[in-house]
């Protein structure tokens, strides 16, 4: 409770802001140079994440279009539709009149959006710390500094809520999260993997595999998790010497409920819902 209280002391006092002034120039998560000559007031998001976090901003009425997996809050789903990652639609993104198109730093619509003269800014965090920092940026971005630092605050508060249940768990079990059946994971530095080890689980993926690693089956099953989340428990248990692993005999492979898979994988300003949840899975007597 103590670190809660101090916490929130300390972010609250950081949560106030002057206006941002423009124009504006920042460097993007390509290494690009990139000048807001003003507010932007017609945004057009191509990240479910951003388009989340521009809405928890308060800004849900300045997008005009969003990728086509964009679904909440529940009022963007009636706006128009510009494709996604890799199939986007260029001509619709351009055909809305944006003066800032927001995408990721994969895929391939910064050269063809910027020689249409649209003005693109790639923003895409990764790590933990990443959701946070790119949620100030986009404040800053588009005139909203104040409310980006309360945002973070409230994020930070729920998710110390949650850790002050999992962090005296009585067991941390060892965990593979599978995010990808070929098999693709987490590791321990990205934002899936620290909301992972805040849920009271430990990770069976080391930092030297990366972020989002691909996975050797024969390591799964030498490193014979505990706890297994993210696949169905027949399909593992038919997987070549899976049958042997302690999470497989003890019946805890858990499949990931679709509404948690959907909020866990979007790094923004749900990360909190997304780790009460996985929290649910890995400790569910902690919340009886």
């Amino acid at each position: 409770m103590k670190t809660l209280l101090t916490l929130t002391a300390t972010l609250a006092l950081t949560a106030t802001a002057g206006a941002t002034s423009y124009p504006l120039t920042l460097t993007d998560d390509l290494g690009r140079k990139v000048t807001l000559k003003a507010e932007p007031k017609r945004i057009v998001s191509v990240l479910p994440s951003t388009t989340e976090t521009l809405c928890a901003l308060g800004l849900c009425d300045r997008l005009v279009g969003v990728d086509d997996y964009s679904d909440f809050p529940q009022q963007v789903t009636k706006l128009p539709k510009v494709g996604g990652l890799y199939n986007p639609n260029i001509e619709a993104m351009v055909a809305l009149k944006p003066d800032l198109v927001i995408v990721s730093k994969y895929g391939k619509l910064v050269e063809p959006l910027t020689q249409a003269g649209v003005t693109v800014l790639a923003i895409n965090p990764e790590t933990y710390d990443e959701v946070f920092s790119k949620t100030l940026t986009l404040g800053r971005v588009v005139n909203r500094e104040a409310q980006a630092k309360q945002l973070v605050l409230n994020m930070r508060r729920d998710i110390a809520r949650v850790e002050i249940l999992t962090r005296n768990a009585v067991r941390k079990p060892t965990t593979y999260l599978e995010i990808d059946p070929t098999p693709y994971s987490v590791g321990p530095n990205s934002f899936m993997g620290v909301l992972l080890t805040k849920a009271g689980a430990r990770n069976i993926i080391p930092a030297s595999m990366g972020d989002f690693p691909k996975v050797d089956p024969e390591f799964i099953v030498k490193a014979n998790p505990q706890l297994m989340l993210g696949l169905d428990a027949k399909a593992a248990a038919g997987r070549p010497g899976w049958n042997t692993i302690q999470a497989v005999k003890a019946g805890r492979v858990l499949e990931i409920p679709k509404e948690l898979d959907t909020i866990l994988s979007r790094p923004g300003p749900r990360l909190p819902q997304a780790l009460r949840g996985l929290a649910r899975l890995v400790h569910p007597e902690l919340f009886k």
